[in-house]
């Protein structure tokens, strides 16, 4: 069993940047796919970036892609979404995942954060 908590959610003017958090705690993250998904209101939960437990390997989605960047230290058990160039369009309830096997894009993650909120304003 592993307890993830997110933070470094807050509000931002378009063209911000954010750096948000995954601690986890209970088991190493060593062992663990690690993911960031987003879900914004009213819409379904999207993927955002991914990256596998050995962190030579990692995946973002096209609409992140050359702004956002997922990272892991695993001396910390952290997990981080670095997120720049912020827009209105990524103002959503931010979520870390972790995942025994390797799930890619999918949301086919074993254990779950409770969120943290990321507003962009204009």
């Amino acid at each position: 069993q592993v307890q993830l908590v997110e933070s470094g959610g807050g509000l931002v003017q378009a063209g911000d940047s954010l750096r948000l958090s995954c601690a986890a705690s209970g088991r190493t993250l060593n062992m663990y796919h690690m993911g960031w998904f987003r879900q914004a209101p009213g819409k379904e939960r999207d993927f955002v970036a991914t990256i596998h437990r050995n962190g030579g390997s990692a995946t973002h989605a096209d609409s992140v892609k050359g702004r956002f960047t997922i990272s892991r230290d695993s001396a910390k058990n952290m997990v981080y979404l670095q997120m720049n160039n912020l827009k209105p369009e990524d103002t959503a309830v931010y979520y870390c995942a972790a995942a025994l096997y390797y799930p890619g894009t999918s949301d086919n993650y074993d254990y779950w954060g409770q969120g943290t909120q990321v507003t962009v304003s204009t």
